[in-house]
């Protein structure tokens, strides 16, 4: 009788874990100062002396999006994965900018923090799967 063996496929290629680690972090924090930003904003409707900390709660917001696209594309280009999280750090920026630009307009800043959220939900989901440690 022919016995036949399987061969074991090599692991598949892995993105840096301290990369991957960096990004979820960032991703991380740009979720909990979109959810401080926001509950700001419901008080700053009420309480305009709170409307300053929903601005400054918004620069952070842009900052640690600037961190977070920076990681996302190192992961990316050397890393070597997924690129989708790139694009979608500096939708975060655009967005974050708009609503900056768009704070008087309740018809538009409103849907852009929804947009926003939606991001970085979508961000979060990525950033904890399997699919994130791998390579393309």
């Amino acid at each position: 009788m022919e016995r036949t063996t399987v061969m074991d496929r090599p692991a598949a290629a892995q993105v840096s874990a301290g990369l991957l680690y960096a990004l979820r972090v960032a991703i991380i924090a740009q979720a909990a100062a979109l959810l401080v930003a926001a509950s700001f904003a419901g008080q700053a409707v009420e309480t305009e002396s709170l409307a300053e900390t929903h601005v400054m709660a918004g620069m952070v917001v842009h900052l640690v999006a600037l961190v977070q696209i920076v990681l996302a594309v190192l992961v990316w280009r050397p890393g070597r994965g997924a690129g989708w999280p790139a694009l979608a750090g500096l939708a975060l920026f655009v967005l974050g900018m708009a609503q900056h630009f768009t704070w008087a307009v309740l018809g538009a800043h409103l849907p852009n923090g929804v947009m926003l959220f939606g991001l970085i939900l979508a961000l979060l989901i990525w950033s904890w799967s399997p699919a994130a440690a791998r390579r393309r």
